[in-house]
């Protein structure tokens, strides 16, 4: 279980597998901070929360991906360590609680922020849709292939 940085022509890929799909998501994202860093900090910054909504599986990957990239640029800092701590599905067509009836993806997660100015880190511009998969296996495990624009 864990990540895999691969080489992606002008991009930098993330493939990552884990027993959940929680574990999976997180995988991806500590793969983000390795591709914009070779050596993070053990104990440096503050853990913060955050949470995404998306309109599917695969959105929501893209979301939180998107998120991370974003709270780096305004943060000034890079999230690691990154913890996902329940991935939920929320309204259905069967469940009045979905507002126009569909259902929503819900993630909360939570990530260490180590401040830019203290280390040598490379910009991940943005994530892409490209060749994006997120899936369960066979075997009952989850596997995820992400690619980022460097």
């Amino acid at each position: 279980m864990g990540f895999e940085l691969r080489d992606h022509t002008a991009d930098v890929a993330v493939s990552a597998t884990g027993n959940s799909l929680e574990a999976t998501v997180a995988a991806v994202a500590d793969g983000l901070g390795a591709a914009s860093c070779d050596d993070i900090p053990a104990e440096t910054g503050d853990r913060f929360s955050l949470t995404v909504t998306a309109e599917n599986r695969e959105a929501l990957l893209f979301d939180y991906l998107d998120e991370l990239i974003y709270l780096r640029d305004v943060r000034a800092e890079l999230p690691v360590d990154h913890r996902v701590d329940s991935i939920e599905t929320r309204g259905s067509e069967d469940d009045s609680t979905g507002s126009d009836g569909s259902t929503e993806w819900h993630l909360e997660a939570s990530a260490r922020g180590v401040p830019l100015a203290e280390i040598d880190a490379r910009e991940v511009k943005a994530v892409t849709y490209s060749e994006m998969r997120l899936e369960r296996t066979e075997e009952g495990e989850w596997e995820a292939y992400v690619v980022f624009d460097v």
